[in-house]
């Protein structure tokens, strides 16, 4: 994939909405501790992009594992995706509410299940109503889409295995894309009955700190946060987060300056938190 075509705007999207090799995805998320006040769902419903089935990262996460947001299986992804109408060789344009947390997500997803183009709308559902273009109510039915998922590269997910033993001995950066508070372990974790604190060795870029209105900064930015704190883009990465949905911010940054054998580690905090054997820094200890 080219870095042009992570991003579309609004005005090229408008014009190509209704070409028949455009498909648009509606992957808006809320962030943890905000279920109790919001319906992402309700919301949805209420207004969308036309045509723009909800991709909804919750619901397709393999639940058979009490850690939050996991991908599923190949072949439930599939199904998934056929069921919602997507057809994994139309060029796939992902948004969000506008604020850049979830649409990487559903982008990483779509691409390591074998899509062939997929693209984030750049300022999500908030840039296209700044827009003022037109939203559609209701629910999308489409027909069967056509999705036969295949993972080429198994290596973009890292275990927790494999993450400790680069915490011990190198070989990567961690990148940890929580805020500072959290990495730090100056507050508690929104998720409940999790550690605070971080990975021993972990490098922290804060996911928000790389995005400016549902976009990524420009590059010459990006390439200035990074090298604050430390991250040598020469070298291999694998990004974590709480749940692995903002550690692919880090992702698309990383993505879009031309970084190769950028990884994720999906259990993330939620993981490695969780746990009692494993070692964590907590620097307001």
């Amino acid at each position: 994939m080219t870095t042009r075509s992570l991003f579309v705007t609004a005005e090229w999207l408008a014009e190509h909405i209704t070409d028949e090799n455009v498909q648009v995805l509606d992957a808006r998320m809320l962030p943890p501790g905000q279920e109790l006040t919001r319906d992402v769902t309700a919301e949805y419903l209420a207004a969308h992009l036309p045509g723009a089935p909800f991709f909804n990262i919750e619901a397709l996460s393999d639940h058979s594992t009490a850690l939050p947001h996991m991908l599923p299986r190949a072949e439930a992804f599939a199904v998934a995706m056929r069921e919602l109408g997507v057809s994994a060789d139309k060029h796939l344009v992902v948004y969000d509410e506008g604020n850049l947390f979830s649409a990487p997500r559903a982008w990483w997803m779509l691409n390591y299940f074998g899509a062939e183009q997929v693209s984030i709308l750049a300022g999500g559902l908030a840039g296209w109503q700044k827009a003022n273009l037109p939203l559609e109510s209701g629910e999308v039915s489409l027909t069967e889409g056509d999705f036969d998922a295949k993972v080429t590269d198994g290596d973009r997910v890292k275990r927790v295995t494999d993450v400790l033993l680069v915490s011990h001995e190198g070989g990567a950066q961690i990148i940890d894309a929580r805020a500072a508070n959290r990495f730090h372990g100056e507050v508690d974790e929104p998720r409940p009955g999790l550690h605070r604190g971080r990975i021993p060795g972990s490098l922290n870029v804060p996911w928000n700190s790389l995005v400016s209105e549902g976009q990524l900064k420009p590059a010459a930015e990006l390439r200035a946060i990074f090298d604050r704190q430390g991250v040598d883009l020469a070298q291999p990465v694998i990004a974590s987060c709480g749940s692995g949905v903002t550690a692919v911010v880090v992702i698309l940054a990383l993505t879009s300056l031309g970084a190769k054998e950028v990884t994720l580690y999906d259990g993330s905090w939620g993981e490695w938190g969780s746990r009692n054997d494993l070692p964590i820094v907590n620097d307001s200890l």
